[in-house]
């Protein structure tokens, strides 16, 4: 099936959507049905078949390619949300609501009024959204979104000194788990290996197939390893330049420094490597 991908936000995540038979190229403006109604969106990259065993949901076509008026009547929506941002947060501390406002956004037709909020708990937003109908005179949705989500809104500088990836790169966010900084050898003080959301650096992620990769051939803190002056405990090891630090078992305080490979371990076949217990670290 003639397929191609469309992206709603610059850096928003990428839909799959059937050409229709319409000629279409990367950056190409078309509208679209969704779930929240008709919504102008950008083709990224170039159409491609899509077997249909490989779908997971109903595949819907593209509308049609947008025309001018409908360009128009986007950029108008989108000029009108800085006043309703304002507006809603005006109504949301009227009715003493804690909560974030981050974005508003009209579907094409202004059909709907999507509205987005961040907050730490449970919100009854009833009331606000009696005020945004009257206000708008449309379908109001009010949709809580993570911390992540936020950060990205607001962006800022990451602990590296650059533009934090979610306002540069990212369009879905990944799982980071307390499991990946272990075996990258990362500190675990929360504020080291934290983003500006309060999470897991997502860059933590990137490389954890490499380390997950190199430990297979490495010995695990704690094991015991044959090292030139006899058995030895380990007491870290640096994966990426494979360098140990070992612990003589048959002499105290008696320390060696070794490469990987000058030293022979086994690993033991029932020593799980990701444990269900790191999968519930993901944060």
């Amino acid at each position: 099936m003639k397929t191609i991908k469309v992206q709603f936000k610059t850096l928003g995540k990428r839909y799959y959507f059937g050409t229709a038979g319409l000629k279409l190229e990367q950056g190409t403006a078309v509208v679209v049905n969704t779930i929240r109604g008709l919504e102008l969106g950008y083709c990224f990259g170039e159409i491609f078949d899509l077997k249909l065993e490989d779908l997971t949901s109903e595949l819907k076509d593209v509308v049609r390619i947008a025309t001018e008026e409908d360009i128009k009547k986007y950029n108008d929506n989108k000029l009108k949300e800085p006043e309703i941002l304002k507006k809603t947060k005006e109504f949301s501390k009227n009715h003493n609501l804690e909560l974030k406002v981050l974005e508003a956004e009209y579907t094409l037709d202004c059909s709907k009024l999507i509205i987005y909020f961040e907050s730490e708990g449970r919100v009854d937003f009833r009331d606000l959204v009696k005020d945004l109908a009257e206000e708008y005179h449309t379908r109001i949705e009010l949709r809580q979104v993570g911390s992540r989500d936020g950060a990205k809104v607001f962006g800022g500088i990451g602990p590296c000194g650059l533009i934090v990836c979610c306002q540069t790169f990212i369009t879905e966010f990944d799982n980071v788990s307390v499991k990946m900084a272990k075996n990258q050898n990362l500190s675990l003080n929360p504020v080291k290996i934290s983003g500006n959301c309060g999470k897991l650096l997502c860059c933590i992620n990137y490389e954890n197939e490499t380390y997950k990769e190199l430990r297979k051939h490495a010995p695990d803190t704690g094991d015991i390893v044959e090292a030139p002056d006899g058995p030895a405990k380990v007491l870290s090891c640096d994966v990426l330049n494979k360098n140990i630090k070992v612990k003589y078992l048959n002499e105290d305080n008696k320390f060696g420094y070794y490469k990987l490979d000058e030293v022979k371990f086994t690993k033991s076949m029932d020593k799980k490597k990701e444990s269900i217990e790191d999968d519930n670290d993901s944060m």
